[in-house]
């Protein structure tokens, strides 16, 4: 069984950065691939950023893409996500997601995980 726990959610202002971390346990020794989503407020949960831990390809969405990094440690099969000149749109809350298989596909659906964080907020003001 996999369990992932998400960290470093915090409130910031616009402009600034913060890196949430990922860490999962459990993973074979293949590793475990990981997406990031998000939910803000009044809307439904949505994709951030997405890496096939065997292939080590990395997807973003748009709306992150040159200003989100995701980055791994494969010791602690932990995966960062740095959060770049943050907007108040980004505020949501944040979740880490797991499978217990090394890739994926596009790394952007939901089904593709079947382990989740309880999730991290970020909140961001102007």
């Amino acid at each position: 069984q996999v369990q992932v726990a998400e960290s470093g959610g915090g409130s910031v202002q616009a402009g600034d950065t913060l890196t949430l971390s990922c860490v999962a346990s459990g993973c074979s020794s293949s590793g475990c691939a990981r997406g990031w989503f998000r939910r803000q407020p009044g809307k439904r949960r949505e994709w951030v950023a997405g890496l096939n831990w065997s292939s080590g390809a990395i997807y973003y969405d748009i709306s992150v893409k040159g200003r989100f990094t995701i980055s791994r440690d494969n010791a602690k099969n932990a995966v960062y996500l740095q959060m770049n000149r943050l907007k108040p749109d980004d505020t949501a809350v944040y979740y880490c997601a797991a499978s217990a298989r090394p890739y994926c596909g596009d790394c952007m659906e939901s089904w593709e995980f079947e382990f989740w964080g309880q999730g991290t907020q970020v909140t961001v003001s102007t």
